[in-house]
């Protein structure tokens, strides 16, 4: 006998312990494609509802996200254009502030300079600075009865 005989023939023995391969083989649950009538077209409306509805909760979530992302666009932009303003407010009161202040200092050194030239302006007029105590004599004050 050939080496290939002798394979075959081996390869058609059960090996020991078991039984023959085809009883094993037809015992296998076997995938077959089936054609249906009725069933088909009862798979296809539940699908093409359950397809339906999600595509209806996708739609709702989609705009719900592009309403949320709308007010949060919204809400930014106020933000944005209320801090603007704000700033805009405070720079003017920074600028009125510094102008005030301006004006107490120009007031301040304007008065600093009047007082500086009293002595000379009262000297002209024929004023003398005063030498000593300044004191009142009541003892001849008689009061004029006008009221009564």
């Amino acid at each position: 006998m050939s080496s290939a005989t002798a394979r075959s023939v081996r390869s058609r023995v059960a090996p020991a312990g078991r039984d023959d391969d085809t009883r094993a083989a037809s015992s296998r649950p076997r995938l077959q494609v089936v054609a249906g009538g009725k069933d088909k077209k009862k798979n296809e409306s539940v699908a093409s509802g359950f397809f339906s509805r999600i595509r209806t909760v996708s739609v709702v979530h989609v705009i719900i996200a592009v309403v949320f992302l709308f007010a949060a666009l919204l809400g930014s932009l106020a933000l944005r254009t209320q801090m603007v303003q704000n700033s805009f407010e405070q720079a003017q009161v920074q600028s009125n502030i510094s102008k005030l202040n301006q004006d107490v200092e120009d007031d301040q050194a304007q008065l600093d300079s009047l007082q500086a030239s009293l002595p000379d302006r009262a000297q002209k007029m024929g004023m003398v600075p005063q030498s000593g105590p300044l004191s009142i004599d009541l003892q001849g004050y008689q009061p004029t009865d006008k009221g009564q």
